[in-house]
């Protein structure tokens, strides 16, 4: 879904989808070699996992602030629930590692799709400016 999702918005996508896209790329692998080859992960707090979460959070802030579209809004507030699921692990150490994990990544799949009905609804828009710029 990662490489569907934002290869399109790479493909597709203006300057907010293609950012967005890069970003969801390089956490997930940031975050495949943080938490990688350790048995299971998840069992204590992810100090490695919440630096990439947070720096995702201020990226999809700074696209948000930035941008026209509403999307990158949905994104950001999206990714501030998946910060979260480090609150949670920290109000109480004994959850179970694999809701901390599922917390964490929930929102991931919504986020992708999000971008790439942005860079969709970009691409058509788009071509139907430029439909209406040279007409037939």
């Amino acid at each position: 879904m990662l490489a569907l999702c934002c290869g399109y918005a790479l493909w597709r996508g203006r300057g907010d989808e293609r950012v967005a896209a890069a970003v969801c790329i390089a956490a997930s692998l940031v975050t495949h070699f943080i938490v990688g080859p350790k048995l299971g992960g998840f069992y204590s707090f992810e100090t490695g996992v919440l630096a990439v979460d947070l720096a995702t959070f201020a990226a999809f802030v700074s696209v948000a602030l930035s941008s026209s579209r509403f999307w990158p809004r949905w994104i950001a507030g999206l990714q501030l629930t998946t910060l979260l699921a480090h609150g949670f692990q920290l109000v109480s150490a004994d959850l179970i590692p694999l809701a901390y994990a599922a917390a964490g990544r929930f929102w991931s799949y919504p986020i992708l799709i999000i971008i790439a009905v942005g860079a969709w609804r970009h691409h058509r828009r788009s071509r139907r400016e430029s439909g209406a710029a040279h007409p037939a």
